[in-house]
């Protein structure tokens, strides 16, 4: 459990990395760029780990590595969709401290779309997506313009957040973590290429897309989200996760909100308004609420 946590404080921090760099080079290209980066992090700690004998999962028979190659072929699709609806709420306007609790919705989407793999909902849950709801209107009503689209596309990210908690929890067990986790990366870092290409390098033009990767901040912000957010947490979250049950890792990741917010004020110095802070307090309510234990029959 300490290892999500972990992951949550780095994915909190990580919401400044993303509003700072796709500020610096366009949504796609930092998605796509962090991505790869983060599945080349990972190949010298796979090299590490098997040299070491520390790694426990390598695979052994075809069966271990089709598991694994499936799980990190199917993470990274889903992956590719969230991480960029993210990215791209991030992008259009939505905060870093903002993007993080709207992304922590994940917490209730989890245990709902857990019904349709035969998981029970009970009035918990209904009165915690009651108060998600309400906490989002408070959170992303701005003035008389409503509900931001960005707001809205970083909403769709925690949907896909949500679904990718559960293909891991599916796949973790029987799959090597860390080459999963390179996987998934790399899947995710080719497939984000193409709308990089054809939104960003095609009409800016090479040379003035290139000249956007002269900045120190740009490339701080990469390799902090390629190595740290995606090479480690990721890393963390899929090993983390194994054996324990995906609302309560989803609880624990959530925790990722309260760190985005912490770092969004102070290095960012985004703050948010007495509305906003009251619907933030909501959706943590309802995370808590969301996963509250059932009263055991006597």
């Amino acid at each position: 459990m300490a290892l999500l946590v972990l992951t949550a404080l780095i994915w909190g921090m990580g919401f400044v990395a993303q509003s700072a760099g796709g500020d610096a080079i366009g949504a796609f290209s930092f998605n796509s760029i962090r991505m790869l980066v983060g599945a080349a992090a990972l190949l010298p700690v796979i090299k590490l780990l098997d040299k070491t004998g520390l790694n426990k999962k390598k695979p052994q028979t075809q069966r271990d590595k089709k598991n694994t190659l499936i799980g990190g072929v199917f993470c990274g699709v889903i992956l590719t969709v969230a991480s960029n609806f993210q990215q791209q709420g991030i992008t259009m306007g939505t905060s870093a401290g903002k993007a993080g609790f709207i992304t922590a919705c994940y917490i209730v989407f989890v245990p709902i779309i857990g019904i349709f793999v035969g998981k029970k909902i009970n009035i918990k849950i209904i009165a915690g997506v009651g108060l998600t709801v309400i906490g989002l209107y408070m959170l992303c009503m701005n003035g008389e313009t409503g509900i931001q689209k960005s707001d809205l596309v970083v909403l769709m990210c925690s949907v896909c957040y949500a679904v990718h908690i559960m293909v891991i929890d599916r796949f973790s067990p029987k799959a090597d973590g860390v080459r999963m986790s390179c996987i998934q990366f790399l899947v995710c870092g080719l497939l984000t290429a193409l709308p990089m290409i054809i939104f960003e390098i095609v009409p800016l033009g090479i040379g003035v897309w290139r000249s956007y990767f002269n900045s120190i901040e740009a490339w701080v912000s990469i390799l902090y989200a390629g190595i740290l957010s995606c090479g480690v947490a990721y890393t963390l979250q899929i090993v983390g996760q194994v054996g324990v049950e995906p609302t309560l890792a989803s609880m624990l990741l959530s925790l990722e909100s309260v760190f985005s917010v912490i770092s969004g004020r102070i290095l960012l110095h985004q703050y948010l308004g007495i509305k906003e802070i009251m619907g933030c307090a909501l959706i943590f309510v309802a995370i808590i609420l969301a996963q509250l234990p059932d009263k055991k029959k006597a």
